[in-house]
């Protein structure tokens, strides 16, 4: 399969893990000029950008490095756009996330929750 087939595997089977907690999905590859969000998400008042990582051979040292400062800091980049563009959400508190699949020696869905803060 190639890594389209398989990211778009693991963000549909993360979508539905979150369903099961109890979250609503907002959005899932959400985009704007700059970047995507792979799953905006919300739960008790709290909203959660989340990004999706399918990596079946690899191991949390590639995790690091594929999840870095640069990516981390997109990714607040742009949950800040996205509360610029929808107000009803500016009041929420928010969590970024990041669900794995498929790494060995995690269960096959292992959720990371509060994974990055803006202070990185």
């Amino acid at each position: 399969m190639n890594n389209k087939i398989i990211g778009d595997d693991g963000e549909k089977r993360a979508a539905e893990y979150l369903k099961n907690e109890g979250y609503d999905i907002l959005f899932k590859n959400w985009r704007l000029y700059g970047g995507e969000i792979d799953i905006i998400a919300f739960k008790d008042d709290v909203l959660v950008f989340v990004e999706v990582k399918t990596m079946p051979n690899s191991t949390i040292d590639m995790l690091e490095r594929v999840l870095n400062m640069e990516k981390r800091k997109r990714i607040i980049k742009m949950s800040k756009r996205f509360i610029q563009n929808k107000r009803q959400y500016s009041n929420s508190i928010v969590r970024y996330d990041v669900i794995i699949i498929d790494m060995k020696g995690f269960p096959p869905v292992y959720h990371i929750e509060n994974a990055f803060s803006e202070s990185v």
